[in-house]
């Protein structure tokens, strides 16, 4: 079916599903162009996320039930950072966050490193 026969069929604008298909909620056409062509598979996985969404799901809950496989599998090869805050404090931070998050985070990471360095130097015991 075409994109036009897709979003007749589901009640999805079109713009929903090509957003669903960047976010990796759906997959893509077929055949690729003009001449899109989309199965009864995609219209099952639109049925799919507007039941989800009718109980409350984001989108980002729906991709690891859409598919639990592949969810696992990306979550295992993602890199991360760590930040060793002392010997008995270690922060785990995803490395492919955008520049903009990473030194949020970051500074996040420095206020809590002083504020657990500064706790432990508290009044003398007497």
């Amino acid at each position: 079916m075409t994109l036009s026969e897709l979003v007749e069929a589901s009640g999805v604008p079109a713009r929903t599903i090509r957003f669903y298909i960047s976010r990796g909620l759906m997959s893509g056409p077929l055949k690729a162009g003009r001449g899109a062509e989309y199965t009864p598979a995609h219209l099952e996985r639109l049925e799919r996320i507007k039941s989800l969404q009718a109980e409350g799901r984001t989108l980002s809950e729906m991709a690891p039930l859409l598919e639990p496989a592949a969810a696992a599998t990306e979550t295992a090869s993602v890199a991360w950072r760590h930040y060793a805050l002392g010997d008995d404090v270690v922060i785990q931070v995803r490395a492919d966050l955008s520049p903009w998050r990473t030194r949020q985070i970051r500074a996040a990471i420095d206020e809590f490193a002083r504020r657990i360095q500064t706790s432990g130097q508290g009044p003398e015991e007497e």
